[in-house]
């Protein structure tokens, strides 16, 4: 006895399956990208500002610890000789931004006498450190 021949069923490509494998390396790479951000500055406690705000152009970070110490982009640094490590820095970019990244601790006195070597620098933008406040 023969039995009836099935009809060929033509081959079906299920991407269902490939469009899970895509979207779970789609967010792979969204959440690995988010840990490479560079932090610039070494940890000091940045006083609170409602209006603070994200920036996001090429930065070279002078930080000033609690104990009022100098550090520039992570590296030790003097005031005397603060101007012309950041004129060698900035280069032919005249966009620049300088953040200042001062301890809350800090006097007012040591961040005025940084900003002030910083304002000669001519062409770079100057900017102050401060973190939103937690609401």
């Amino acid at each position: 006895m023969r039995l009836p021949e099935e009809p060929d069923i033509p081959p079906q490509i299920n991407i269902v399956p490939m469009i899970d494998v895509i979207f779970a390396l789609l967010t792979f790479f969204i959440m690995s990208s988010l840990y490479l951000t560079r932090s610039a500055g070494l940890p000091v406690n940045l006083p609170k500002a409602a209006t603070a705000q994200t920036q996001s152009q090429s930065q070279i970070v002078v930080t000033i610890n609690q104990q009022g110490q100098l550090s520039l982009n992570r590296q030790p640094a003097q005031l005397g000789d603060l101007q012309t490590r950041i004129r060698a820095l900035v280069g032919n970019n005249p966009s620049t931004l300088v953040v200042v990244n001062a301890d809350e601790r800090v006097s007012h006195g040591q961040v005025i006498a940084v900003m002030d070597q910083l304002r000669s620098i001519p062409g770079i933008k100057l900017a102050i450190a401060a973190q939103r406040p937690a609401k």
